[in-house]
Order: structure tokens, then sequence, then C-alpha cells
């Protein structure tokens, strides 16, 4: 199984920017799925994640400005961030817990890079 992330870039603040990322591979599953950051310096952390059945976390710093959702036809996750600021600038990780025939995994993606500057 891997995840491909994508959909990073540099914007202005109050700009937006779409992330996806896609689980490709066999599975039976995915039971979480989920958006992590980190800034330079600083250590990664839980942007939103959406676990199955319905709970959807955020980090209160990003709580009404992005919405995680996902395509489940696609085995895609997207994350929408609206109003970005400046320190929302970090590398996004897409992140995943996949049943597969090996057992139950974490998977994550590449990074992909987020800069808000003017």
């Amino acid at each position: 199984v891997q995840l491909q992330a994508s959909g990073g870039g540099s914007v202005q603040p109050g700009g937006s920017l779409r992330l996806s990322c896609t689980a490709s591979g066999s599975m039976f599953s995915i039971n979480v799925v989920g958006w992590y950051r980190q800034a330079p310096g600083e250590q990664r952390e839980l942007v939103a994640r959406k676990i199955v059945g319905g709970i959807t976390d955020y980090a209160d710093s990003v709580k009404g400005r992005f919405t995680i959702f996902r395509d489940n036809a696609r085995n895609t996750v997207y994350l929408q961030m609206n109003s970005l600021k400046p320190e929302d600038t970090a590398v996004y990780y897409c992140y995943a817990i996949i049943w597969t025939n090996r057992g139950t995994g974490d998977y994550w993606g590449q990074g992909t890079q987020v800069t808000v500057s003017s």
C-alpha cells in the first residue's frame, strides 16, 4: 500500500489550497485518514483526521478554516485549507491506518510543502 500526496504550493495569506492523498494497493479498508504537518524546527502535529464511523478531529489552530473529507470510491482524502495564515507554513503529510492482508498498519505519504507568504 502506498499513499501519494499532492496539492501543496505557495499562496498568499488569506488564500486557499486543497491537498489530496490517494491510497493505492491491495487493502480491505481504510480505518483512519488524516493530515499532519511539520514546520521547520517543530515537531510533527496533527492537523485533522477522520475515523471510520464519523469522528472528525481538528487541531484548534485550524478549526473553522480547514476541512478534511474523503472520497471512499477513490480511496482519497482531501484537506481543504481556507484563510491560510503564515503560521500554516509547513510540510504536510497524509496518514492512514489501513487494514490489509498483512494486518492493520500505519502508512504515511510523502510530504508536500505548503508555504503561506506575502
